[in-house]
């Protein structure tokens, strides 16, 4: 779901740069001491993640985006998290483009955060492994799904000679989003497993401790 340079528009472009700087902003507001290491790593998985695994479907190639994972995880920091991961993969290996670099961020991460509100609060109140795999196969889902939309919408108010480009794109993006969200859902239930409290923003603004609550899994 890379825009390249020179495909959208620069009312697009520019829109897309505004928003993006402004999530940023509230990203790295929000962003704490403890959740550094959490970030970077996550940072690292996906831009690994889209360099060595590459899903040759149709006429396109496509890769994990984990916007889903990132938002339950990561919340507002998404934002920049995904800044740091786009722009790496456009100077290293020419995915997206520098100055598209706002409006490809806009479109992974801003279902990141919306995810995080949506879902956050059903994996922290997940009470089997299964609820908790279920929770992340639908934030997954939502997560691309916006992806794809808003990526629809960048090309189309690009100009109308791009929907071609989104006909083509339609049905491996939808592979694409069975295959990210079976693998979410096991993460995220790994997860809830061996580490429920990562799912908790609220312990991690307040300093990493958890007042007054017992989370699923046998951890206080």
């Amino acid at each position: 779901m890379h825009i390249a340079d020179g495909v959208a528009s620069i009312p697009v472009l520019v829109g897309g740069g505004v928003l993006t700087a402004g999530g940023v902003a509230m990203g790295l507001s929000r962003l704490k001491d403890e959740q550094i290491p959490r970030a970077a790593l996550m940072a690292s998985v996906i831009f690994v993640g889209s360099v060595l695994i590459r899903l040759p479907i149709g006429p396109s190639s496509e890769h994990p985006v984990l916007n889903g994972l990132a938002g339950l995880l990561l919340g507002w920091t998404a934002m920049p998290v995904f800044l740091i991961a786009l722009f790496l993969q456009a100077l290293l290996f020419q995915f997206g483009g520098i100055t598209s670099l706002g409006i490809n961020t806009l479109t992974m991460a801003v279902p990141a955060v919306l995810c995080h509100y949506c879902f956050g609060p059903m994996v922290r109140r997940a009470s089997t492994p299964r609820s908790a795999f279920a929770v992340g196969v639908t934030t997954a889902l939502l997560a691309l799904s916006l992806s794809f939309a808003l990526w629809m919408t960048a090309l189309l108010m690009s100009g109308k000679a791009l929907l071609v480009v989104i006909k083509i794109a339609a049905l491996p993006h939808l592979v694409l989003m069975v295959a990210e969200a079976v693998f979410t859902g096991f993460i995220v239930s790994f997860l809830w497993r061996v580490y429920p409290r990562i799912f908790d923003m609220t312990g991690l603004r307040s300093g990493g401790r958890i007042q007054g609550a017992s989370l699923p899994g046998g951890h206080e």
